[in-house]
């Protein structure tokens, strides 16, 4: 790192801007000077070295794609110039598993400990509306408890309405039916949630009974079932939309006292189930908040938690670094599986996953898909791959895992969540402002301009790496943070009431 630039690997050709560039500037490479050649704005790549056209150019010491043009030292290097290019690679499965971390057993943090023995770090009261037909209704039941009708409730977090765009339409049963039930049913079983009412119109194609069935759902875990109530409103049945509010908002009044019970009680880190995520990402994010990030992640599996990748359109051209550290090559394969999904996936409609890098990635300094992955899947640390899980499936494993989201941030968190972490860590370069109830979501700024412009937004700045800080410091600092935040301490999202809109699940196949 010099005052104006970072050089990444020794076999890079390329380093990053950590400031804006003018023409004429010098940045310096392993003594040598490079004179910028035009104004290159903070994140984006600038040539230290001739690359002929059709030559790779390589960042982090991978091939992020493949000159169009020749560039000479110091010219910018972008989307002008460089396309993402395909090439072979060397997946080496299993041939890099990485040396256990030093188990870590004395960090804790203020959870709810659930019936079923996992942790919840809020304590919600959710309305989940099974089809898009009953969403009203369920927003009109948790509308309903505005804060002062939960004076008396100081341990209950809120009330929160679960609403989404499916549920009938689709193949009964079929791949998008079962996606859809992973979710609800990981919404209605998550250690976030104290109690639950679900309420459907009663002829979609989303069956209530197959929901109730398929996901075991139990109203309120540790609670005798003689004060259970039945978690099931259907409008058809009721009567309409008034009557089912009316006996939505009765269900709540009756499941507040119950929920209320619960107390935050010391337990161990071990206990977290964490979700990675990048959105509005730029040229920073996989030198400062990603790898920072990806610090915290390995903390967490030393005390034997779980750090969860998901974005498999963003490990799309990384994947041969996660198939070597997988902890067997079945672990391996189903990576590569969903990896070969995707491509199916996108080409049905005409479309490539080198689509994926947005506007605002590409105004932030990044160019295609594989070099955004690679900065993406620092995020996941440097643990040995352990799972990987389909899209909001129940993550049950200890350790480094990935789950099959989409890039999309809403939809990948929904995923996550649903698997069952119960606090979220979001990078952002270009600055999202996010959240995602029932988990609390850690904002991380890859840089200091946006941080000190959206610091209302942002939890914290990894930006500091720019100006000296090492990623392990920032790291810690991240650790430290989440287990704050697991024992309640407000995000800045939860503080802005940012969190219920967000609740976006991901459902494939047709609309019939």
């Amino acid at each position: 790192m010099t005052a104006n630039a970072i050089h990444l690997h020794s076999s890079d050709n390329i380093c990053v801007a950590s400031e804006d560039l003018q023409s004429g500037d010098c940045v310096m490479v392993d003594e040598e000077t490079v004179t910028v050649q035009q104004a290159i704005k903070m994140g984006h790549k600038v040539a230290i070295a001739s690359v002929a056209s059709g030559e790779a150019v390589r960042k982090y010491g991978q091939i992020i794609g493949f000159a169009t043009q020749e560039i000479g030292p110091g010219d910018w290097v972008h989307s002008h110039n460089l396309v993402n290019g395909d090439f072979e690679r060397d997946y080496a499965k299993c041939e890099g598993i990485p040396a256990a971390p030093t188990p870590v057993t004395d960090r804790q943090f203020m959870g709810y400990r659930r019936a079923d023995g996992r942790v919840g770090t809020r304590n919600y009261i959710a309305v989940i509306s099974t089809v898009n037909c009953s969403a009203s209704v369920a927003k009109n039941v948790a509308k309903y408890f505005e804060e002062d009708r939960l004076s008396d409730y100081s341990n209950v977090d809120g009330v929160i309405a679960f609403t989404h765009q499916g549920g009938c339409g689709m193949q009964y049963q079929g791949p998008g039916h079962q996606m859809l039930n992973r979710v609800l049913g990981g919404m209605a079983k998550h250690p976030n949630i104290g109690g639950y009412l679900l309420i459907g119109l009663g002829c979609e194609q989303g069956a209530m009974g197959i929901l109730l069935q398929d996901q075991k759902l139990v109203q309120i875990q540790g609670v005798p079932a003689e004060r259970q109530g039945p978690p099931v409103f259907v409008m058809q049945d009721l009567g309409g939309t008034a009557a089912t509010i009316e006996a939505g908002i009765r269900e709540v009044e009756r499941l507040l006292p119950l929920v209320d019970q619960a107390r935050r009680e010391p337990c161990p880190a071990s206990d977290l189930v964490l979700a990675t995520e990048c959105g509005g990402s730029d040229g920073n994010s996989g030198v400062t908040a990603n790898p920072a990030l990806g610090v915290a992640a390995d903390r967490l599996v030393a005390c034997g938690g779980t750090a969860i990748l998901g974005e498999t359109t963003e490990i799309y051209g990384a994947e041969h670094l996660l198939t070597r550290r997988a902890r067997t090559t079945e672990v391996a394969d189903k990576l590569l599986e969903r990896i070969e999904w995707w491509k199916w996936y996108v080409g049905v409609f005409d479309a490539e996953i080198d689509n994926n890098p947005s506007v605002g990635n590409k105004a932030g300094g990044l160019t295609t898909i594989t070099e955004k992955s690679l900065g993406a899947v620092a995020k996941g640390g440097t643990t040995t791959l352990e799972h990987v899980y389909e899209y909001a499936e129940q993550v049950t494993a200890s350790g480094f895992v990935i789950m099959d989201t989409p890039g999309y941030d809403p939809a990948s968190v929904t995923g996550m969540v649903a698997g069952g972490a119960n606090v979220v860590v979001f990078t952002t370069g270009r600055g999202s402002c996010f959240g995602c109830k029932p988990s609390p979501s850690i904002k991380l700024a890859t840089n200091t301009p946006m941080f000190d412009r959206m610091e209302a937004d942002m939890d914290l700045n990894a930006g500091t790496v720019l100006q000296g800080e090492s990623l392990n410091s920032v790291g810690e600092r991240i650790f430290d943070m989440i287990l704050r935040v697991a024992s309640g301490e407000p995000t800045k999202s939860e503080a802005q009431g940012i969190g219920d809109e967000e609740f976006l699940p991901w459902i494939v196949g047709p609309t019939l």
